[in-house]
């Protein structure tokens, strides 16, 4: 059972206005100064900040007290029509013609037109399932080009009464021809000084892969290469973000193959120092490959580091001759689905021991 509440673009004033409140949750919305929608859930562990008609981006987050969201010099989202021009969110939508850093040979924005995407359509979804109480962002964008790709793309954002986001994209061709598809849920953690990371695939030079290829944003030092080529023989040395001056500029590096548990879903952790941590859950029957990227600059400091995706982020032209690129069918969706959030102390060390357990069992 749920309710469906309506939000068009007019219901968002200057000043907060409440639009629902339950038990569970307290749903209020403005506009910026700068123009752009604003939806704030609050539950009794956090708040939740998302943007309804900018690509159903979230903003920010914080539960039990704790700051999930990357430093950036964004104190504010502003109007964009590419993620680079308000990169300060937590997390957001990537792709969905095109994903990655475009190369030498690319023609489109970083990280696809989808991230920044004016939404046709937003709506509130409250109401209670097998899983408890629920309130769910959702809506759609039709992307149509005379005599080209026609999609519609129908995100959502749902909280529940603990501290985990489930964060989905659900993505139809409505084009009488076969569409590329490249998909990456772009989850932007902070940098946790000292943090320690685990992932379900050894830390070996096979499973946990460095870039080699540099982005044109990024201006290579000496330093940033050894460390490149420290990686690539030991890429140990990136589990516990120990020495926050490596990892500026930005470094990323590709996990292969991360095992699934008995439900199909793979499991990625950044214990913090504290104890307690952030986690990202997601399939790989549905997310085929898992990209990390570290960086602690001065301007922007983020641990993103479980970014599952269709494929790698190096641009459509080398994407495609790797052979990663999807392809959706005349007709045909694809979903896709992560969970995401902040774990307790507690739960911390029960996921960190799952984790270990499920590396340990795939060599058995």
């Amino acid at each position: 059972m749920s309710v469906i509440i309506p939000l068009p673009r007019e219901r968002f004033g200057l000043a907060p206005t409440v639009l629902a409140k339950t038990d569970a949750f307290s749903v209020t919305g403005w506009r910026t100064g700068l123009g752009i929608e604003m939806l704030a859930v609050e539950t009794p562990r956090g708040r939740v900040e998302m943007l309804p008609y900018m690509g159903q981006m979230l903003w920010d987050a914080v539960f039990d007290g704790v700051r999930l969201t990357m430093d950036s010099a964004f104190c504010e989202p502003r109007p964009a029509q590419v993620i680079v021009e308000t990169y300060g969110c937590l997390a957001y939508h990537s792709g969905l013609l095109r994903n990655g850093c475009p190369g030498p040979q690319d023609d489109h924005p970083l990280h696809g037109e989808m991230a920044c995407a004016t939404m046709d359509t937003a709506y509130l979804e409250i109401g209670e399932d097998g899983q408890g109480a629920f309130v769910r962002l959702g809506g759609h964008v039709d992307y149509i080009r005379g005599f080209g790709p026609h999609y519609r793309a129908m995100p959502s954002i749902t909280l529940r009464e603990g501290t985990l986001i489930e964060m989905a994209m659900t993505v139809e061709n409505r084009s009488a021809l076969p569409m590329d598809l490249m998909y990456m849920c772009h989850v932007n953690f902070a940098f946790v000084q000292g943090g320690r990371i685990h992932q379900a695939a050894p830390f070996t030079p096979e499973r946990t892969r460095v870039r080699r290829e540099v982005p044109a944003h990024v201006q290579p030092t000496q330093a940033y290469t050894d460390f490149i080529e420290r990686l690539a023989k030991t890429p140990q040395d990136s589990a516990v973000l120990d020495h926050p001056e490596q990892w500026h500029p930005e470094q990323v590096l590709y996990i292969e193959n991360p095992c699934a548990d008995a439900q199909g879903e793979s499991h990625a952790l950044l214990e913090r120092p504290e104890g307690d941590g952030f986690v990202m859950s997601w399939r790989p029957d549905q997310l085929d490959h898992l990209a990390r990227w570290i960086l602690a600059g001065e301007d922007a400091s983020v641990a993103a580091f479980a970014l599952p995706s269709t494929c790698e982020p190096e641009g459509y032209t080398a994407e495609k001759a790797k052979g990663n690129l999807r392809s959706l069918a005349a007709g045909e969706t694809a979903r896709f689905a992560t969970r995401f959030g902040y774990v307790t102390a507690a739960q911390t060390a029960a996921l960190a021991r799952k984790i270990s357990e499920m590396t340990e069992s795939e060599n058995v």
